[in-house]
């Protein structure tokens, strides 16, 4: 029971802080520290990567009319979305080919509280600075369909950044590009949850290709995460989505690096 309430606050964490830009990797290592599972090491490196399919089924759910490509009666490809598509392919591959080749590399040298840390104050004071030097710039791609390959692929550059230092938040790094690149906040937001699903759904296959297998406790815990995680996910986008459309991202920049701070005083203190 008590793992049990422990897997429910593990999803809430989850669904919160994989759409907000504060770095849901970042919050799961750190809740990890706090709250331990009783669980396996090997159960727990494969959860904290496989639980994002909850979140990201969320995305799949809310926004199915803007991304399935298809018209199934009578049957026909719907060709923007099509090409949408190819984009978010194209944008995913620096972090695809490079998160496979060095993913053990990255774990070692960075899944740490220091490392997560400075990433989260280093994307928390970009994304002041963004915000404060863009408000009065002109936006250049208001439109899912405007966004072109090479915007799509400086996008996916930026997801890479989070993909080696945990803390940077794949939703923060990805929206921080879309700014950079003058997009709408709105569009930014959008084409980071797209971009989301075959990097999550990616991720979540090869950690389950390579586990060994689940007792029936460890594949309750996961299943229990993953569904706190979506109706966690299906609030947090909706009220992000409305949030957007009259604030700029600046207070998840101040709660970056008010986080950061507290988690290298807590490391100083309790080391």
């Amino acid at each position: 029971m008590v793992n049990l309430l422990k897997a429910i606050l593990f999803g809430i964490v989850e669904g919160i802080t994989e759409w907000l830009p504060i770095s849901s990797t970042g919050h799961m290592i750190i809740l990890d520290e706090i709250i331990k599972l009783d669980v396996s090491q090997a159960f727990m490196d494969m959860y904290l990567v496989v639980i994002q399919l909850g979140a990201i089924m969320a995305v799949v759910v809310l926004y199915w009319k803007d991304i399935f490509p298809f018209e199934l009666s009578p049957f026909s490809i719907k060709r923007d979305k099509m090409i949408m598509w190819f984009k978010i392919v194209f944008a995913s591959i620096p972090a695809g080919v490079i998160g496979i080749l060095f993913k053990s590399t990255f774990n070692k040298y960075f899944y740490n509280s220091f490392s997560v840390a400075l990433a989260l104050i280093i994307v928390g004071i970009l994304f002041i600075y963004l915000e404060n030097k863009n408000k009065d710039l002109k936006i250049r791609v208001a439109s899912i369909k405007k966004i072109t390959y090479k915007d799509a692929f400086i996008v996916g550059v930026f997801q890479l950044l989070a993909a080696i230092f945990p803390g940077t938040s794949r939703s923060g790094a990805t929206i921080l590009g879309g700014i950079y690149l003058g997009f709408s906040r709105k569009i930014a937001a959008e084409f980071t949850f797209f971009l989301a699903i075959p990097a999550m759904f990616g991720a979540s296959v090869l950690e389950l290709r390579h586990f060994g297998g689940f007792s029936l406790a460890e594949l309750i815990i996961l299943l229990v995460s993953m569904l706190v995680s979506y109706l966690t996910s299906v609030f947090v986008i909706r009220f992000l989505m409305d949030y957007i459309k009259k604030h700029d991202f600046k207070i998840f920049g101040w709660y970056r690096i008010v986080l950061g701070a507290l988690v290298i005083l807590a490391s100083l203190v309790f080391k």
